[in-house]
């Protein structure tokens, strides 16, 4: 499942390069940065940090344009497809 969180991870990438605005490239960065981690360790995302990130993730997305809209769409439905596989606590 950590291929979920890595292909978010590559598309929230390049929706940061193509990101017009400073404070949309820092959202999408804090988020990239925190998805590297959890496919780097051992340690999976419960439900409560996903849904954190998300948000973060839909208020990106409303704020951005183009290219890098589209990057975080697909970004945003990719985790939620991983949200969904993993239990609840």
């Amino acid at each position: 499942m950590t291929e979920q969180l890595q292909q978010a991870r590559d598309d929230l990438e390049e929706a940061a390069k193509s990101a017009d605005s400073d404070d949309v490239r820092e959202d999408i960065r804090e988020t990239t940065d925190a998805f590297a981690d959890y496919v780097m360790s051992d340690t999976a995302p419960d439900h409560a940090i996903l849904d954190e990130r998300l948000n973060t993730l839909r208020q990106v997305r409303e704020r951005a344009d183009g290219d890098t809209e589209d990057k975080v769409e697909s970004a945003i439905e990719t985790v939620e497809d991983y949200r969904e596989n993993i239990d609840q606590a």
